[in-house]
């Protein structure tokens, strides 16, 4: 892919950024939900706490895990962090992978099940929806700590296109000095 124009880049970098912190928004709230209908007396309470949590599950869930994955593949590809230069993107993006796919295939549905219950006048408190945003949660506090701390270093695949583009600059500035052999090994 054909790295983004600085303007491009930083439009898509803050699209990555809101939607990403949005999902770590997403799941607290998830989390306080789930805790709330797991932990109240209340079946009243067990029941708002779980229609709640489909509204979030059924209209924001998706858009932003689909977002987030979206624009930090863009961002990836179309930078020069690349997709597999570095152990803390690659971390990042099976995380953010993993997490796109238990929120299709494991959140939502149980999300749907409790709701229905809910509806149907049997809310049955489920530790389940506390500890699927729990580790979502703790997840996605990980996958920020790594975006800021780029831990690891490069992969060998990073580090020999960095030692290709150091040897090209070292060549080229050696032709524009006129120094002929300078920079290649």
């Amino acid at each position: 892919m054909q790295q983004l124009s600085r303007p491009a880049r930083r439009a898509v970098l803050v699209v990555h950024v809101a939607v990403s912190v949005s999902w770590l928004g997403l799941a607290l709230g998830l989390l306080t939900l789930g805790i709330t209908g797991y932990t109240t007396g209340s079946p009243e309470m067990t029941t708002v706490a779980y229609r709640a949590m489909k509204i979030f599950g059924d209209w924001l869930v998706l858009p932003i895990a689909f977002g987030s994955l979206v624009s930090g593949l863009v961002l990836s590809l179309g930078t020069a962090w690349g997709l597999a230069r570095h152990r803390w993107v690659i971390v990042k993006f099976w995380l953010t992978l993993v997490t796109v796919l238990l929120s299709v295939f494991s959140l939502r549905p149980g999300i749907n099940r409790l709701a229905a219950e809910a509806a149907a006048g049997t809310p049955a408190p489920d530790i389940s929806l506390v500890v699927a945003p729990a580790v979502a949660t703790v997840t996605y506090l990980f996958v920020t700590a790594i975006s800021v701390l780029k831990p690891w270093g490069p992969t060998a695949r990073g580090s020999r296109l960095r030692e290709a583009q150091s040897a090209e600059a070292r060549a080229g500035r050696a032709r524009r000095s006129g120094i002929k052999g300078a920079g290649v090994r």
